[in-house]
């Protein structure tokens, strides 16, 4: 096994066990970079020699007995919303083509304290408005979606690009790509990590997570970002808490009986399935759950997320609209259209969604169900035909099982349950508590342990 290949959980253990150094990883990565990117273009920036420089102070540091902890010497990717100082942060637009950054957004700071090393800016889909990321090709099929906003984040993790990334969550934009490409995602519950210092869509929905290749890295990266920071008004002193046990026999893992099985492949619905039996056969208890209000979760998500958008790019698209992408302006055009009522009764009924997802989640531990309802699509393709004739747009589709749990605030991981007749990823997603990630954590990491899914 190439080093490029480890997992952050063994690359680390490898690290300390003195049979690999950072600077042995960093130039593994940078040099599969070199491979990939040309083939997926993941990336909007490398910077190569500064990552190498920080791998060699890592060594030393390491050698010297000062160890930062798990992450130290790990390299890294963060999506192009992510301040980091002295770096451009675009967005992947054009209308930021000249910004630097002028200090580290908390997540930056709080990596680069925990030693991971910085290998480069990610590609997001234009300021993270939309579920394809177009500059991005899906690490498995690249004539095939990456799946977004965080598609570069996903594709260089899958692709051995970065050991791990971080990206956002608005609507689905850390699970879907990662269900797309075949690694785990999770968007934690609102205002876990500090969303200081990146660029917003959406102020009330968005999220900032790990990607990685397993569980167990999800869990450990999750831990480095997590903290409160007065800086972000959403941020919550809340402690990060794991739970290393795989035995499940006290876990009660929610089956929906709607929606989430609604209009979903054949093959996505059997593997998820499939994974949920996995976990009763782990000792989990099923239970069939009903999700409601589903009729207004498409008029809430984009009741709350395109005014919100608007709203911040409301200077910009009048002094440099011209640079904005069709789609994006699109959206941002229509945003002003919405009137304040509007607004205000997405988020009154975001506010009964959320007491009902309560009612209905004291009733288990821990959701299981699809998180996205198919593979990725060939690029290019817009709409998906359902067997009953339905027709849905495809970034619909892909946001349309995600949308709940950005709604409600809750944690939701999506990790990999197996393939389709062509070889492509299938993401079961699993939502827990407001800040029940250890439950999370613990469902996911028992399934891939039992499943041998988790590399070596």
């Amino acid at each position: 096994m190439k080093p490029y290949e480890l997992t952050a959980t063994a690359a680390s253990a490898a690290i300390r066990a003195g049979e690999i150094s950072p600077v042995e990883l960093v130039d593994s990565v940078l040099d599969r970079i070199e491979q990939v990117e040309p083939r997926l273009g993941a990336y909007v920036a490398v910077t190569a020699d500064q990552a190498r420089n920080a791998a060699r102070a890592a060594e030393h540091e390491i050698a010297a007995g000062r160890s930062r902890g798990p992450l130290h010497g790990i390299p890294m990717g963060l999506k192009d919303l992510i301040d980091v100082a002295g770096l451009a942060t675009t967005a992947s637009s054009r209308v930021r083509a000249t910004h630097r950054a002028e200090a580290d957004s908390a997540v930056a700071a709080r990596l680069d304290a925990a030693g991971a090393i910085l290998l480069g800016k990610t590609h997001t889909h234009e300021f993270a408005y939309g579920l394809i990321t177009p500059q991005t090709r899906n690490a498995t099929d690249p004539t095939r979606v990456a799946g977004g906003s965080s598609g570069g984040s996903a594709v260089a993790v899958a692709s051995g690009a970065a050991t791990f990334a971080v990206g956002t969550d608005t609507g689905g934009s850390i699970r879907v790509p990662a269900a797309l490409n075949g690694v785990v995602g999770i968007k934690p519950t609102y205002g876990r990590v500090s969303r200081h210092g990146v660029v917003p869509l959406s102020w009330s929905l968005d999220h900032v997570g790990p990607i990685t290749r397993t569980v167990a890295d999800a869990g450990l990266v999750l831990n480095a970002l997590s903290g409160y920071d007065s800086r972000d008004p959403a941020s919550v002193p809340t402690p990060a808490e794991d739970r290393q046990e795989s035995d499940l026999t006290r876990l009660r893992v929610g089956v929906p009986t709607n929606y989430y099985f609604d209009h979903v492949d054949a093959e996505t619905t059997a593997a998820v399935r499939r994974g949920i039996e996995q976990l009763r056969d782990l000792g989990a208890q099923l239970v069939d759950v009903e999700i409601p209000m589903t009729r207004y979760i498409k008029a809430i998500q984009w009741g709350l997320m395109v005014p919100e958008a608007s709203s911040y790019h409301e200077q910009t698209l009048r002094t440099a609209g011209e640079h904005y992408g069709d789609d994006v302006r699109l959206f941002l055009e229509a945003g002003e259209l919405l009137s304040a009522g509007d607004y205000l009764r997405a988020q009154r009924a975001r506010t009964m969604m959320r007491r009902a997802w309560a009612d209905m989640l004291a009733e288990v531990d821990v959701l299981a169900a699809p998180a996205v309802p198919m593979t990725a699509v060939p690029a290019g393709q817009e709409t998906v035909t359902w067997p009953d004739g339905t027709s849905e747009a495809v970034a619909d589709a892909y946001v349309r099982l995600a949308a709940p749990a950005n709604i409600t605030g809750i944690p939701a991981l999506s990790l990999p349950v197996g393939q389709d007749r062509m070889g492509l990823p299938i993401g079961m997603q699993l939502l827990g508590h407001p800040f029940g990630e250890a439950a999370v954590l613990q469902a996911g990491r028992a399934y891939e342990q039992a499943a041998a899914v988790v590399p070596a």
